[in-house]
């Protein structure tokens, strides 16, 4: 902890304290902040240099990797046993449509001495019902979307909005095909209990550095490794031919049903996280439509209609009908003729002050901080060689940001009361645009799309007008225009 210093760590149980090769990727941070290992196995103080000390260590580490397969062996072994022959709700959050009630004490005396209980699941009075509906338009016909906007068209709560509690990150305003999806294929409406449909998964967090260790996913089991209660377990709310007449519907629909393959193909969008749609103010994806490039914005009409929109369910626009305007606005704005109404723009658009001069300002602020504190520290007993050579080391860095912020004052003061680019530098940086500009047509669409980014420009689709709010911003606000999406109309002056 910050303003504290550690001696030493001892370790009682080293095959519980370290897993694997743990011990090779944390014991150097002992090393470099000089603090010492203790373990009882090996007589003491851990040696760096002891290749005997490295050995035992890395034994130690096997036999808790081993002790950690064992005991996830025995617990999925129990769970499985539960699951299978007691029918035992096993924990977690329960299903839409049903909700937690209390089973009397937990058969364990260990924790039933502490209070916990075990519990069962039973139908909610208010969602079980919603349940056999969703079942019964999806046997009847119904899509999933189509279901989706019912439910929400009727006012009923999401699952999402149904317990708030459990779902603060989510607005719970519709029902999404998603959760539709979910309920359809969740056996425990059946009444029988299901458990093993998961795994925690542990994967590399980079596969080109293995030190940093692994990051634990959830994935999903074959249906073969499901484990079933032999008899049903808490009340159901839909029968098992119901359920199973769902899932062969599902099946039977999608690219595999009918041995379809689906290819993908990259495709070149020049306008690729640069579009965005004016209903919803979300970026417009890109579409391979007829041999073209198209942008697109499909908003569910179960949320537009719950957040009062008028959003239709998908928004198109060709890229052919944006790009001969666009670059005809810029090539114009960029022309030699109207260079000096260019330069006007880009000289009243600078910022008043240097940016740099607030972020050095926090960073000197910091710096103070931390010399305060081992300050601190050293008053408190630690080690006066350790917080000296902290203290030189935060010294440094002050002293380089402060020469830093000088220079920025000097370069502030040395051109009045702003830090601005002369006309000369605006005039260059402008005449290379419009070099660059010139060739944009021929371009190839990559790097077409590098400029554009590189420009800054930011395009702005209404559906309604048919029109593009375009803005560019290379350093900082430059202008903003309307162009025609068809190019039927000539670019407005720059400017305007």
């Amino acid at each position: 902890m910050r303003g504290r210093h550690t001696d030493a760590v001892v370790i009682g149980e080293p095959h519980r304290a370290f897993y694997g090769n743990q011990y090779g990727l944390t014991f150097p941070l002992f090393e470099h902040y000089r603090v010492g290992l203790w373990v009882p196995e090996v007589g003491g103080a851990i040696d760096p240099s002891s290749e005997a000390h490295d050995l035992v260590m890395s034994v130690f580490g096997g036999m808790s990797k081993g002790e950690r397969n064992r005991i996830k062996i025995r617990v999925r072994s129990s769970m499985e046993a539960q699951t299978k022959v007691e029918g035992r709700f096993l924990g977690g959050r329960p299903p839409y449509g049903y909700r937690l009630a209390d089973a009397g004490p937990h058969p364990n005396p260990g924790k039933a001495a502490i209070g916990q209980r075990l519990h069962r699941l039973e139908r909610d009075p208010d969602a079980a019902p919603i349940v056999v509906r969703i079942f019964g338009e999806y046997l009847g016909g119904f899509g999933i979307f189509a279901i989706a906007q019912r439910l929400t068209d009727d006012g009923v709560p999401s699952p999402s909005g149904a317990d708030r509690a459990r779902n603060r990150h989510r607005d719970g305003l519709a029902w999404s095909k998603g959760a539709v999806r979910a309920i359809l294929i969740n056996p425990r409406y059946t009444g029988f209990q299901v458990w093993n449909k998961q795994r925690k998964a542990e994967l590399l967090m980079d596969v080109d550095d293995v030190a940093l260790g692994y990051e634990t996913r959830m994935r999903w089991n074959p249906r073969e490794e499901w484990v079933w209660s032999e008899r049903p377990a808490h009340p159901a709310i839909i029968d098992r031919d119901s359920f199973t007449q769902a899932q062969a519907l599902l099946a039977s629909r999608g690219p595999t049903s009918t041995g379809r393959t689906v290819t993908r193909t990259r495709h070149p969008y020049v306008l690729r996280g640069l579009l965005f749609c004016s209903d919803c103010g979300r970026r417009m994806q890109g579409n391979w439509n007829n041999g073209r490039p198209h942008y697109r914005c499909r908003y569910p009409a179960e949320y537009a209609s719950a957040k009062a929109l008028t959003h239709p369910p998908t928004v198109y626009v060709r890229e052919d009908h944006i790009l001969p305007a666009i670059d005809g606005w810029l090539a114009e704005a960029f022309a030699p003729e109207h260079l000096t109404t260019t330069l006007t723009a880009l000289e009243q658009a600078q910022p008043d002050h240097d940016a740099r001069g607030p972020a050095l300002q926090r960073q000197l602020a910091e710096a103070d901080r931390k010399l305060a504190r081992h300050r601190a520290a050293l008053e408190a007993g630690a080690d006066p060689a350790m917080v000296t050579e902290w203290t030189r080391q935060v010294q440094a860095e002050r002293q380089a940001v402060s020469a830093q912020l000088d220079a920025v004052g000097a370069q502030v003061a040395g051109q009045g009361s702003d830090a601005r680019l002369t006309k000369q530098q605006i005039k260059a940086l402008v005449e290379g645009l419009g070099g660059l500009l010139a060739i944009l047509r021929a371009a190839d669409p990559t790097d077409r799309a590098e400029v554009y980014k590189q420009l800054g420009l930011r395009l702005t689709y209404d559906r309604v007008s048919h029109t593009v709010l375009a803005e560019t911003q290379p350093t900082s606000s430059m202008c903003v225009e309307f162009v025609s999406e068809g190019g039927l109309e000539p670019p407005c002056p720059f400017g305007h």
